[in-house]
């Protein structure tokens, strides 16, 4: 009897390690639940504009003095701008004739969409086209000798608008 005793545990044993070892190897079942939401954003048409200085440096009335500025335009993807330079902040100045000033005396100076001088950057737009990158464009600017002016620094200000 001992030994069905112990054979009828032992088997007990073996049984309930199986079923352990068996229902331990089934998958559970989680049980999940989704949502979804919606991402928006609404892009504003925009344009930046930046400029680099003039610098005509030492001027001699003997000579012609040129520089260059470069205007940098960003507009977003398919905006259309347009962008012009004033006269200046000098009074009596004209997007034809800008002057910069010392102490109330004026030297005479132009700036040019050329680098040939000919064509003046007045009253007509420059065209942009937005396309996320900068539109880089030159302005070429001359100071025309025979000003015997007096010997000092002048200056002027321009300002370049962005019409979008």
């Amino acid at each position: 009897m001992n030994f069905s005793k112990t054979v009828l545990s032992k088997l007990t044993a073996a049984v309930l390690g199986c079923l352990v070892l068996g229902l331990a190897s089934l998958p559970a079942n989680a049980a999940t639940a989704t949502a979804s939401f919606a991402v928006t954003a609404a892009v504003q048409a925009t344009c930046t504009v930046t400029a680099t200085p003039m610098a005509f440096g030492t001027y001699t009335p003997t000579a012609v003095s040129t520089s260059t500025s470069t205007v940098s335009v960003t507009c977003t993807n398919g905006t259309s701008a347009t962008f012009l330079l004033n006269a200046g902040t000098t009074s009596g100045a004209t997007v034809t004739n800008r002057l910069m000033v010392n102490n109330g005396v004026t030297l005479q100076y132009g700036l040019f969409s050329d680098a040939a001088h000919t064509a003046n950057f007045g009253t007509a737009t420059t065209p942009v086209n937005g396309t996320g990158s900068a539109v880089v464009t030159t302005v070429y600017g001359q100071v025309l000798a025979g000003q015997y002016v007096a010997p000092n620094a002048y200056t002027d200000l321009i300002t370049a608008t962005v019409t979008y």
